[in-house]
């Protein structure tokens, strides 16, 4: 999805305020609700192979997310990010 097509999907469901993750629309996968707040939500391991394919090895990609996307708090809209576990209760891979 390009960030134009989830943009209108947040304004049809009235959530003009939601923050997006830049740069990670290919791991954009809906939205979660928290206690009254709906937040997007994102494919971590999607994400993570974003900056592989962007030139970081899986170490530095991990390393980078974790730290520069996961922790960065813009408050109560921060989006969320989804640890998608397979049949065998391994992380899923993108």
């Amino acid at each position: 999805m390009t960030r134009e097509e989830i943009e209108k999907l947040c304004g049809e469901r009235g959530l003009e305020d939601i923050v997006l993750a830049d740069g990670f629309e290919e791991a954009f996968i809906g939205f979660v609700q928290r206690f009254t707040t709906t937040v997007a939500l994102y494919d971590r391991a999607k994400c993570v192979a974003i900056l592989e394919r962007d030139g970081l090895s899986r170490e530095e990609a991990e390393e980078y997310f974790d730290f520069n996307v996961v922790d960065a708090w813009v408050g109560e809209q921060t989006p969320a990010y989804a640890m998608l576990i397979d049949e065998t209760g391994e992380e899923r891979e993108s």
